[in-house]
């Protein structure tokens, strides 16, 4: 996703596939992390750690998953701390740090930061979020983190974005944060943060809101990259509200085959957390 991540990737690639022969032994007889759920409704953690465990049973790759519903204060996780690259999805953070920054200096967005914005969102534009990124500098990036309390995020260097380091506990720490009031972003941050995400063109919307509701709402950032290893990285993140429910779901995935192999595996994960919260 990001200009010039071939030639980054080369030097990496060599150490990093050294890393992962050594420790190909011990790391296939490692017992595979199991989904964890709890919830206030009766039955619903227990149904959700079935359904999601079967989504993923046969699926290839490394899946990261994150949800949490306010309505039934209900919270299923799965790799919540591993680290995977960020693609695209890391500019919902930038957005929120441009607006961070903003609120800070009392000021507007200016035109030109509303048009790259709106195209970093909207069309996952790579020309506008390192405008954006090189704009904000890793002082300013590294500030939102600390006030949003992701501490597990760490900024891509020397202007790689797109190799941010991100988990699935501090994207969720940021979902919660665009989807209810609090002193780190301001309501009309929020709210255009929201707006954006849910103007996102029709090629984009696949992911995290597959298997919603007609009637409900959906706000959703994608990512995808090829890197030389562990293949296809594809991600998404998306908050939902409507039928009784207020929630949030990350996905993230690494080592797939394909883009469309990481799509079709985050969808079937969103599917049956969509219907079994409908169902609740």
């Amino acid at each position: 996703m990001t200009r010039g991540i071939s030639r980054y990737t080369k030097w990496i690639a060599t150490g990093a596939l050294a890393a992962c022969v050594a420790a190909a032994a011990p790391a296939a007889a490692a017992t595979a992390p199991a989904v964890s759920c709890t919830s206030a409704k009766a039955g619903l953690a227990d149904k959700l750690k079935r359904d999601i465990t079967s989504a993923l049973a046969n699926r290839s790759g490394t899946v990261a998953v994150g949800l949490y519903d306010r309505t039934t204060k209900t919270t299923c996780t799965l790799r919540s701390s591993t680290a995977y690259d960020s693609a695209s999805v890391v500019k919902v953070t930038v957005l929120a740090t441009l607006l961070w920054d903003a609120k800070k200096h009392n000021r507007y967005l200016t035109d030109t930061e509303n048009t790259l914005a709106k195209a970093m969102i909207t069309k996952s534009d790579n020309d506008a979020t390192s405008k954006l990124w090189r704009q904000l500098g890793l002082t300013k990036i590294k500030g939102f983190l600390t006030a949003a309390g992701m501490t597990q995020t760490k900024p891509g260097a020397n202007n790689y974005w797109g190799l941010t380091q991100i988990t699935v506990t501090d994207e969720q720490k940021l979902l919660k944060l665009v989807t209810a009031k609090n002193t780190v972003l301001s309501d009309n941050s929020r709210a255009y943060i929201l707006k954006l995400m849910g103007q996102v063109i029709s090629s984009q919307r696949w992911g995290t809101p597959y298997g919603a509701g007609s009637g409900i709402a959906w706000h959703v950032k994608n990512g995808w990259l090829q890197r030389s290893t562990h293949g296809w990285r594809v991600h998404s993140v998306g908050t939902f509200t409507g039928g009784g429910h207020d929630y949030m779901i990350t996905v993230l995935t690494h080592g797939n085959s394909t883009m469309n192999y990481g799509i079709t595996t985050i969808q079937g994960v969103s599917k049956v957390i969509h219907r079994d919260l409908a169902a609740s």
